[in-house]
């Protein structure tokens, strides 16, 4: 179970990963060592799930940004097993969840640009296993993207 402290750590690290020990400790009203322990403990249990650096796709070449429905052909246990195993191996797919509802998975996928998001549909998303329709969604602006959880 969290306690206050606990969160308090959690709120601050999930804004600033890079902070030190000591003004971590500082702006959660704790010693150095009992926020290092409890820092330590949050990672052990499964609080903390890793430390990342945030990108601007823009300067890497990745400026568009798609979403994309995949209805499967099967809804079977081998086909979202291959199909999963396929998602993973691919670079551009960022995020890929299922979903109860009117298709079978959702997908979050980083391009250059249309060219090379349609190069990627023909050559590569719809030749996944079990694949049977896909429905895209260009984003035209980001209006919210958030990474922190609500503490």
């Amino acid at each position: 179970m969290l306690t206050d402290a606990d969160r308090r750590i959690l709120k601050v690290i999930q804004a600033e990963g890079r902070i030190t020990n000591q003004e971590l400790a500082n702006r959660c009203g704790l010693s150095p060592s009992a926020c290092f322990d409890r820092l330590k403990r949050l990672r052990e249990q499964g609080y903390i799930l890793g430390f990342h650096a945030l990108l601007d796709p823009t300067k890497l070449d990745r400026a568009l940004l798609i979403f994309i429905e995949v209805l499967m052909d099967r809804t079977t246990g081998d086909v979202f097993k291959e199909f999963a195993a396929s998602v993973s191996a691919m670079p551009e797919i960022l995020e890929c969840h299922m979903v109860a509802g009117g298709f079978d998975y959702l997908i979050k996928v980083r391009v250059r640009d249309m060219e090379a998001y349609r190069m990627f549909l023909a050559e590569t998303l719809v030749h996944m296993p079990g694949v049977r329709e896909t429905r895209t969604y260009a984003v035209l602006e980001e209006v919210k993207n958030e990474t922190s959880l609500p503490l």
